[in-house]
This record gives structure tokens, sequence and C-alpha cells, in this order.
């Protein structure tokens, strides 16, 4: 009788056993499943290359350096692993002509990740032979991603993230003051509004909030821009250049990315990590220099107040989180 007893309480503790080790597992597999079901999305952001086959440099633009530079960017991107796209913010060439585009290509045609294009007001030529119809034109027949794009446009590169590119360039005159226009506006309204929940990433050359003031760059209508998108409670990020500054403004749910030219001091491009969770969405932005070292230390020295473009250590790589 007494071993039958045993028995019994051997049975009630391993069946206790057994319990604890299920809740256990089925814990880490809870937590496993939320870790999994994170989804992140990698990208670089080049701004302001203003390519120029046969340039000279500036005090403002290493133009004579402008394809040494690319080539650089470039090969660091082929060599960064899990890229998902690039994203040219504008100005890819200096001069709007066609043999400035075409010769421009085969160094982009190097990336070994889709690639994709905003315009900016050194792309668009002003009553010349390039226009925006023909440069678009030209970078789909170099590169099926933009085949069939508009001047403004928008994709989905994954579950849960949705890009949108608008023009903010202004045609008709030679400014480099931007606009977007109200057929843009009200677009931008209806994508923001069919992206649901999703995370979503504005590429436009000229930004919404200026890392410094200049009443000849300004967004002419950037006040109507803030409100179509701040009224939106998404998670979204706004990544512009044409300022050739590095500046970062976070306001709620939005995060406002100006971005460094390649082709001036810091010469620089960005590397961006977004990861979406079910709470929150981490952005890591790095900011990522030429290894043309000596090209770099040159434009130091030809630039003004090269702090201002360099930006603060938050401005340049920071870690960002938007609850959601």
């Amino acid at each position: 009788m007494a071993r039958k007893k045993y028995k019994k309480k051997e049975s009630f503790l391993t069946g206790l056993m057994n319990t604890l080790i299920t809740l256990a597992l089925t814990g880490v597999m809870v937590y496993g499943l939320q870790c999994y079901s994170a989804s992140s999305l990698k990208f670089a952001q080049v701004s302001d290359v203003h390519f120029l086959k046969e340039g000279s440099n500036t005090t403002f633009k290493m133009t004579g350096e402008s394809p040494k530079l690319l080539d650089d960017a470039i090969q660091q991107i082929n060599e960064t692993p899990n890229i998902n796209f690039v994203m040219f913010t504008g100005d890819l060439i200096d001069k709007p002509f066609e043999k400035e585009l075409t010769a421009v290509l085969p160094h982009v045609e190097k990336l070994n990740v889709p690639w994709y294009f905003a315009f900016g007001n050194h792309d668009r030529c002003v009553g010349g032979f390039l226009t925006k119809a023909l440069y678009l034109d030209i970078l789909g027949s170099h590169n099926e991603n933009m085949r069939g794009k508009q001047r403004y446009y928008s994709f989905e590169p994954r579950k849960g993230y949705k890009v949108i590119v608008l023009d903010t360039i202004i045609s008709e005159r030679l400014t480099s003051q931007g606009l977007v226009d109200e057929e843009q506006l009200k677009w931008l309204d209806e994508e923001l509004d069919e992206a649901g929940n999703d995370t979503v990433l504005i590429f436009m050359h000229v930004p919404v909030l200026e890392p410094f003031p200049s009443e000849s760059h300004r967004l002419q209508n950037a006040g109507d821009v803030q409100e179509i998108i701040e009224k939106h409670t998404n998670p979204i990020a706004v990544f512009s250049g044409h300022y050739h500054a590095a500046k970062i403004f976070q306001k709620g749910n939005v995060l406002y990315v100006n971005s460094p030219a390649l082709v001036s001091y810091p010469n620089a491009f960005r590397v961006v990590t977004v990861t979406n969770t079910r709470k929150k969405v981490v952005f890591d932005i790095q900011m990522k220099e030429t290894r043309e070292t000596g090209v770099q230390k040159m434009a130091k020295l030809l630039v003004f107040a090269s702090n201002i473009y360099a930006g603060d250590s938050k401005d340049r790589s920071a870690v960002y989180e938007i609850k959601k």
C-alpha cells in the first residue's frame, strides 16, 4: 500500500512539473512571436549629389570631385548588408542637361539594390530640352523601378510600410524655393488616409521644416504640407535635402529629417533602419561620411560655418522612437 501512495505522489509532482514547463515554453513562444512580428526596413538616402562630369570645386560645392564622391557612397551602400532600397532626394545632377544625366547613370547603376528618385531644383530645366517628363523617361530606360513613375508617386517596399515621393520643384521659373501644388496636396492627404496604420516614409527635396532660415530656399506652402502630414496619427518620417545640412526635428508622431549633401561638407548620406513593433516604431538614423577624407577636409576648409551643415550629434546619428 505504501508503494502505491508513493507512486501517486510521484505522478502529482511529475504533472506539476510538466505544467510549469509547458507554461514556461508558452511564455517563451509568445515572447518569440512578439519579437518575430517586428518588421524592419533598411534604406539609404543620398541627397544633393550635384554630379558634374567636368566640374570644378567652389566655396560650397565640390563638383569637381562629385563622380568620386558618388562612387564612394555607392560602394559603401553596396557593402552594407540588408539595404532594401536607395532614394535620391534631388539634385542628382548639377546642371540640367541630358548629357549630365546620361553621364551620371552608369555610376548609379552600380547599385546592387533598387533605387528611386525625387526631383531637385538642379534637375529641372526651365524652358529647355530636359523637361521633367524627359528626365523620367531617361531614368525609366535605365531603371525598371522608375519605369512609368510620375513626378510624384508612392509604393510599398514591404508590408506595414508606405513610401511617398513628392515633387517640390517649381517648373515655370528659375528659383530655389519649393512648392507642393494643390493637386499633390490633395493626393498626399488621400495617400496618408489609405496608409491606415502603416509607417509612412515621405521623401522630398525641399524640406517642410528648415534646418536654418533661408528665404531663397524655403518651401512656399510649408504650413499647408505640415498641416496635412500632422493631422494623421500613424508613424511618419519625412526625409529631405536641399539645404545641405543635417538636422532632425520630432513633432509627436512625425520625424522631419533634413540630410546633408554628398557634394559639400560633411560629404555624407544616410542609412536608416526602421523597426516596426506592436507598440512603437524605432528609427535608427545613421550619417555615413565619405571615405574620400582628402576631399572632405578640403570641403570643410572651403565652406562657411561648417558646424551648421554637420549639425549636432543628434542630427547626425541617433535613435528616435514614435509610439503607436
